[in-house]
């Protein structure tokens, strides 16, 4: 898969990195800090991600545990590309808290894989779509910051088509969602033949989970799972509530949610019936 570097991403590993090095030395964390003049809460803070290490500190902590080579240059440059900014950055303030870590972890994804209860994801939203739904759950925002956080939803959408190797994309609709007439009638016919032509793209997946199906594993609400290129990568989990997103780093939990996901896969209409019903409801919305 072609790279997509994201600060995010970058710092994650190279938090993972670190701490792994550490244990795999033997070492204390005050025993590495008095080896590279410092304190055992900089070590401390460097593996835990509160804090961005320079590429200099990075160098001096691969001299501890022995590090050469193409190994110590590739942890170098990721310490480099970690302290950079990503395209999102300068809209953080109209983002929920927490969501911008997400989209620094998504840009580096290779599968994402959603389930949405209530609305279309984020990366499959038509702009007139994604408007109506941010004015309506962002009753705080000004215009100016709905527009922004408008914005920002659509330029994610660039993971669908490249440049690159596009992300692939499994999305599991609650019938709900195609029901749900979001922004008017003209808006959810076009969002729907949207979905209809986005499930026609070799990287991109999408099932409806109808309301025949009954009761399921995850109808406590929506959730998105992201995998990576790099098979040492572990999948995470990321939860998103009315004002804020969460990661949680707990394996288990992961592991819990994937299960729901594939089950959720298992009840769902394939991808040739969902198509059909998408469309079905939206030639329905589009007549008077």
């Amino acid at each position: 898969m072609a790279s997509r570097h994201s600060p995010t991403a970058r710092h994650r590993r190279l938090m993972a990195e670190l701490n792994r090095l550490r244990k795999d030395s033997g070492l204390t964390r005050v025993e590495v800090a008095e080896r590279i003049g410092s304190t055992d809460t900089t070590v401390w803070r460097y593996e835990t991600g509160l804090t961005r290490p320079r590429p200099s500190d990075v160098s001096a902590l691969t001299d501890v545990y022995g590090v050469t080579g193409e190994a110590r240059d590739s942890l170098i440059q990721m310490a480099v590309e970690a302290r950079r900014r990503g395209w999102w950055h300068p809209h953080r303030q109209a983002l929920k808290p927490g969501f911008d870590s997400y989209i620094g972890l998504e840009a580096e994804a290779s599968l994402v894989r959603s389930y949405e209860p209530l609305v279309v994801p984020g990366l499959m939203q038509t702009e007139p779509y994604a408007r109506a739904v941010i004015e309506a759950t962002s009753v705080v925002q000004t215009p100016s910051q709905v527009e922004e956080t408008v914005s920002v939803r659509i330029s994610r959408q660039r993971l669908l088509h490249g440049p690159g190797d596009p992300i692939h994309l499994v999305a599991v609709l609650d019938e709900a969602v195609i029901r749900r007439q979001i922004g008017g009638r003209d808006v959810m016919s076009e969002q729907l033949e949207h979905l209809v032509q986005l499930g026609a793209l070799p990287n991109v997946e999408i099932r409806v989970a109808p309301f025949s199906a009954g009761a399921h594993a995850a109808m406590d609400g929506k959730f998105c799972l992201l995998s990576f290129p790099e098979p040492e990568v572990p999948d995470l989990l990321y939860l998103e509530q009315a004002s804020s997103g969460l990661v949680p780093d707990d394996p288990e939990q992961v592991s819990r949610y994937a299960s729901m996901f594939e089950s959720l896969c298992e009840m769902a209409l394939g991808q040739e019936d969902s198509a059909a019903f998408i469309a079905q409801m939206a030639r329905r919305f589009s007549s008077p």
